[in-house]
């Protein structure tokens, strides 16, 4: 008997074989029928993964690479297949996480009049670091060789487009070539990247000079905890994260006053609005007004990529390296030299936004209060857990009342902001480590987006994992509390036909669909319902249905009125705004470190 042809699309599933891609998430079309029959034939190696949606597929892509420190890649027919993708493909943009997109392109008849037909390469032009067609079949293991590599060295998301017709031919014979491909560690450039030595000195001398030391710790801090908390020792300072970098460090420090911004602790605005030393670690947060104002604090900062060096905020003395081995290189250069009065006033600070925070969590509410539902879930996550955390309110309540175990994954699309990430996200969290439980955290606007047909996912998938637990809960609401409450913030008059949403029996869909679902209205019954679906030998969705008017009140912004003052005074030459900075930094030099 004959051996079966070798097509294109089975040397492209080699190539993916070849750079070790356990899995594709995806949805099938006429346009990718050869990659997704190739996947077939494969047995497995890799595996295709059915999204009921092209844009889920691209979260599960960008969630795989930031779950497993791996290239996750998503899969889309051309035409509004390939424009579904773009989501999941900005999220991983500007989250600066590695994932290769492969896009199937149907051509019948002279290229202008096809079907469906949209100019893919100006489409993915935008979000992508590097798009190329394959018109030959030589060119194909090139090509996604260049699209991983590129995706790998820039943290960034990458396209290849393959034509239907291409898929299907046969693959002629190639000149030889090695099966072996040296993969590069995820996310960072394959050489060793460390600062200049003036620089380091120079950035030691200004941490041992100061009196009042911050540190603001991003997702560049990843795998530097220990080099983080060492530096903070060594010179008193108190450290506070961004959103994306929450998960770096134990929020138990005493030291750590917890997630910085508008969804962020007073006791972090107030710990960036009184120092007078400022280090970066691997951050890119946008909320600039409660950084410390410009003129205020000596500002060094360290990142692997100098295209975000002073991106937020003016900075003294940059360092281009990799986190952990520039601060133990920094630890090395300054001197022990803590300063534990303005410890202890950072300490004292967060003692009492925690408690404040508790008193909050604990007011009555109609019929109940979400910050409850997750100050109940923070003492109950496994230590080995992985938690998916969507945008909206739920974002606010998850980035202040769960303090996450040491070493548990925590994503959510933060620089994109995009709503409908916590589903896909869990879920390529689970496929990336079927043996450790998930808890997703959504809220109803989300569900109502995406979530309830990508339960259908986890339906059809649960049976194969070797441990079944994957928590979702639901924030019921009925509205979309975020978005109403930033208006009403705003001074805007919410609009209830947008805002409100219809109630929908969530705890009800999740039974249908065979798991567990609990449908929680009572506060005294939330920590009971934790424990029973973090004990469940299925799947569980907890519906918990809270308040939607429990206020997000974010924490007062450093020399807000000043930063005004400021600006309507620039225009005037800037003499009055001079003046202002500078009697504000005497005033901090002579007084104080009272944070309050």
């Amino acid at each position: 008997m004959a051996e079966p042809t070798r097509v294109v699309a089975d040397l492209l599933v080699e190539r993916l074989r070849a750079w070790h891609v356990p899995r594709v998430f995806g949805a099938s079309g006429d346009g990718v029928e050869g990659i997704v029959a190739a996947l077939q034939r494969a047995g497995g190696k890799p595996a295709f993964v059915q999204a009921r949606h092209e844009e889920t597929a691209g979260f599960m892509a960008t969630g795989h690479a930031k779950y497993s420190g791996g290239v996750g890649v998503c899969l889309a027919t051309q035409g509004p297949g390939a424009i579904h993708l773009l989501g999941g493909l900005y999220d991983a943009k500007l989250d600066g996480k590695p994932v290769v997109a492969i896009v199937g392109q149907q051509l019948e008849g002279p290229y202008g009049a096809a079907y469906r037909e949209i100019e893919l390469l100006r489409l993915f032009s935008d979000v992508c670091e590097f798009v190329r067609v394959a018109s030959t079949a030589e060119q194909v293991p090139s090509l996604i060789d260049r699209a991983f590599r590129t995706a790998v060295a820039t943290r960034s998301p990458t396209c290849v487009i393959v034509p239907q017709q291409l898929q299907t031919a046969a693959v002629p014979d190639l000149p030889p070539r090695s099966d072996g491909v040296f993969s590069m560690a995820p996310g960072l450039p394959p050489a060793r990247v460390m600062p200049h030595e003036e620089d380091l000195n120079a950035a030691a001398q200004l941490l041992g000079a100061g009196r009042r030391v911050a540190m603001l710790v991003g997702q560049g801090g990843y795998g530097a905890a220990d080099e983080i908390v060492a530096l903070a020792d060594r010179v008193g300072a108190g450290i506070t994260t961004s959103l994306l970098g929450k998960p770096v460090l134990d929020e138990r420090l005493p030291f750590h006053t917890g997630v910085m911004g508008e969804l962020g602790t007073t006791a972090s605005a107030q710990l960036l609005g009184g120092c007078d030393t400022l280090l970066l670690v691997g951050t890119n947060d946008p909320w600039t007004d409660y950084y410390p104002m410009p003129g205020q604090a000596a500002v060094i900062q360290i990142d692997i990529d100098g295209r975000r060096v002073a991106n937020r905020y003016p900075v003294d003395v940059p360092l281009i390296g990799d986190a952990a081995e520039t601060l133990r290189a920094l630890l090395d250069r300054v001197p022990q030299r803590a300063n534990r009065e303005w410890r202890e006033t950072i300490e004292v600070s967060f003692d009492r936004w925690w408690s404040d925070a508790t008193a909050r969590a604990d007011a009555p509410a109609e019929p109940m209060n979400p910050q409850h539902v997750l100050r109940e879930l923070s003492p109950r996550l496994p230590w080995d857990s992985a938690v998916a955390v969507d945008v909206g309110s739920v974002t606010y309540w998850y980035a202040r009342h769960v303090q996450l175990p040491p070493g548990v994954p925590a994503h959510l699309s933060s620089t994109l902001g995009a709503t409908g990430c916590s589903l896909p996200y869990g879920i390529a969290a689970k496929l990336a480590a079927p043996d450790r439980p998930v808890v997703v955290l959504a809220g109803d606007g989300a569900m109502q987006l995406n979530g309830l047909a990508e339960l259908v996912t986890v339906a059809n998938r649960w049976h194969e994992w070797a441990d079944p637990r994957f928590v979702v809960l639901v924030l019921n609401n009925r509205d979309q509390a975020g978005m109403s409450q930033t208006q009403r913030g705003a001074g805007q008059v919410a609009v209830p036909e947008a805002q409100r949403l219809p109630d929908v029996p969530y705890a009800g869909w999740a039974r249908l669909l065979g798991m567990h679902g609990l449908r929680i209205d009572r506060p005294e019954m939330m920590g009971a319902a934790w424990d029973e679906a973090l004990a469940a030998d299925r799947p569980t969705l907890i519906e918990a249905v809270v308040d939607a008017s429990v206020p997000l009140s974010p924490p007062d912004q450093p020399f807000a009125d000043l930063r005004g003052l400021l600006a309507d005074r620039a225009e005037d030459g800037g003499e009055v705004a001079s003046r202002a900075r500078a009697e504000l930094v005497r005033e901090r030099a002579d007084g104080g470190d009272d944070l309050t």
